[in-house]
């Protein structure tokens, strides 16, 4: 009787709403009406993909079955309505190969969620990251568990920097951080960068600030070909640079210190004209007298100059003055 009224599986179980192939180990369920990720995958599955679903957490034990941890290769939760990612969420999946988290609404993601993916090749999280999920992200992918990761996806999340702490953790070799908000490589980033030549970054469709602050990142762009996309890198700011080619900037434009230099002198140039300012005046005062002297000289002679055209005024106003020598 207990056997009969047990849990048991059947393997060619499939859950509904959901297609499985059991020769390709493949389960794909669309558009299913799940809140949480369906218990009775079949055991064989090597590919799961659960898009359009509301699914809202994944819990600890969402890929177990009957107790019997699921040895999946591929899984892709894209197009959900995922908004959590709890700690040990993926725990038990030690051969996971790929996860596609994309297109959700990540609100928390736990510190912890991805660990236990020693195996995890190519991880997804394109447009499913909130803006208060973005620091999450950061510890979360921070561990030791993803350092054989080879490709990590992290499009469209108006990430405001590259949210690895150390690139040298991992085995990348391909980091897209397309259409997100970052303004500025730091020279951090871009020394490990050169130090791992393997990986590829795709920084396309991002609003770069191309001051001198993106000194180090100008020279590693003109100076290797990590970045397959370095022709659509554009200027967002200053306003005369909006739209130019990140790599088609001169050197003296995002040299720091070409702009020292250009601030100093203009400190300079204050400084002297000041100098001249002060120097000018000690010259009037210091000549005070002279100068008093020199426009008294000048009044006395316009005074006299007038008192002579008075004189002949009145000489021709009245005849008895004509003879009279001025």
């Amino acid at each position: 009787m207990c056997l009969l009224f047990s849990p048991v599986r059947m393997d060619d179980a499939c859950p509904s709403s959901c297609i499985c192939t059991r020769d390709s180990g493949t389960v794909t369920c669309r558009d299913g009406d799940y809140t949480e990720v369906p218990r009775d995958i079949p055991e064989w599955t090597s590919t799961l993909t659960l898009t359009g679903s509301n699914i809202s957490t994944l819990q600890r034990d969402a890929f177990m079955t009957n107790g019997t941890e699921l040895e999946m290769t591929t899984l892709s939760l894209s197009y959900n309505g995922i908004q959590a990612i709890e700690p040990y969420a993926f725990l038990g999946l030690s051969q996971l190969h790929l996860l596609d988290l994309s297109h959700n609404q990540l609100e928390f993601i736990s510190s912890r969620a991805f660990h236990g993916l020693p195996e995890l090749r190519s991880l997804y999280l394109n447009y499913c990251v909130s803006p208060a999920a973005t620091t999450q992200l950061s510890d979360a992918l921070n561990t030791q568990s993803l350092r054989n990761l080879h490709r990590l996806e992290l499009a469209g999340n108006k990430l405001m920097s590259i949210p690895l702490e150390r690139l040298d953790v991992f085995n990348l070799h391909a980091l897209v951080l397309i259409n997100n908000s970052i303004e500025i490589i730091g020279e951090e980033n871009v020394t490990t960068l050169y130090q791992q030549r393997r990986i590829r970054v795709y920084l396309s469709l991002n609003p770069f600030r191309c001051n001198c602050e993106l000194e180090a990142f100008y020279y590693w762009l003109k100076n290797s070909s990590q970045c397959p996309d370095a022709g659509r890198l554009l200027c967002s700011e200053p306003e005369a640079k909006r739209g130019i080619p990140v790599e088609k900037l001169r050197g003296e434009e995002v040299d720091c210190m070409n702009e020292n230099l250009e601030a100093v002198s203009y400190v300079f140039l204050g400084i002297v004209l000041a100098l001249i300012g002060v120097v000018f005046l000690m010259v009037l005062y210091l000549n005070r007298g002279g100068i008093k002297r020199w426009l008294n000289n000048i009044r006395e002679a316009c005074r006299d100059q007038m008192e002579v055209y008075h004189y002949r005024y009145e000489q021709d106003s009245d005849p008895r003055l004509a003879n009279v020598a001025v």
